[in-house]
């Protein structure tokens, strides 16, 4: 007895499901044929995709099929296949290392990759050591410092350029002194002119409340 409802013809329908699983997999169901399965052949991509690591594609991560290979000294192979150069970088126990991968066909390198990261790593190293921090260094006077007191403080100044570092030189002022202010100017014009030979004006001389201040920097 018919209950009104149409089943679907197996030999001319297949499930949803089941053609969401077949194109998943890559696989086309041929029309009455269900059961048979006809694999798409994969498809490679035009263009390599960016090194994702820190660092070049070297070897075996190397996508493209052709390369423009150079060799440790500088020959030039020309465009060849990957597999080729593999064969020659395992001849020679250097490495593939893809230094142009925006270029097409891409530029390889022969190279032994272990030595060369060693050596960048030490590069760095060095620089590191030879960046200096630039530092203020802050010299305090008095306006009617004596000259012995000058004489050190000048020698700290010297030791603070030789360092790289600039110097702030600071005065201040008590009581009734502010009403002799050009005792200060001069004093930091003295200080200007004994410096001159080895450090130059970065910020001339200013008034902020009760000091007056400068700054040299190292030439």
């Amino acid at each position: 007895m018919s209950n009104g409802r149409t089943s679907p013809d197996p030999k001319t329908s297949t499930g949803s499901r089941g053609k969401e699983r077949a194109f998943a997999y890559g696989v086309r169901l041929r029309k009455g044929q269900p059961k048979e399965r006809v694999i798409l052949p994969k498809r490679f991509a035009s263009q390599a995709p960016a090194p994702a690591k820190d660092g070049p594609r070297i070897n075996e991560e190397i996508y493209a099929r052709t390369i423009l290979l150079i060799g440790d000294d500088g020959t030039k192979y020309g465009e060849i296949g990957t597999d080729e150069a593999m064969a020659i970088a395992e001849e020679k126990g250097l490495d593939l290392v893809e230094v142009s991968p925006e270029a097409k066909p891409p530029v390889v390198k022969l190279m032994d990759y272990g030595k060369f990261k060693y050596e960048q790593q030490k590069k760095a190293a060095e620089a590191r050591k030879k960046q200096k921090v630039i530092e203020i260094k802050e010299i305090k006077m008095r306006p009617t410092i004596d000259d012995h007191d000058y004489e050190v403080k000048m020698k700290a100044m010297r030791r603070f350029f030789g360092d790289g570092d600039k110097v702030k030189v600071t005065l201040r002022f008590r009581g009734r002194e502010m009403a002799h202010q050009h005792i200060g100017m001069e004093l930091l014009n003295r200080i200007q002119k004994d410096t001159e030979t080895f450090a130059k004006m970065e910020q001339w001389p200013k008034m902020e409340g009760r000091q007056m201040m400068m700054v040299l920097a190292p030439r």
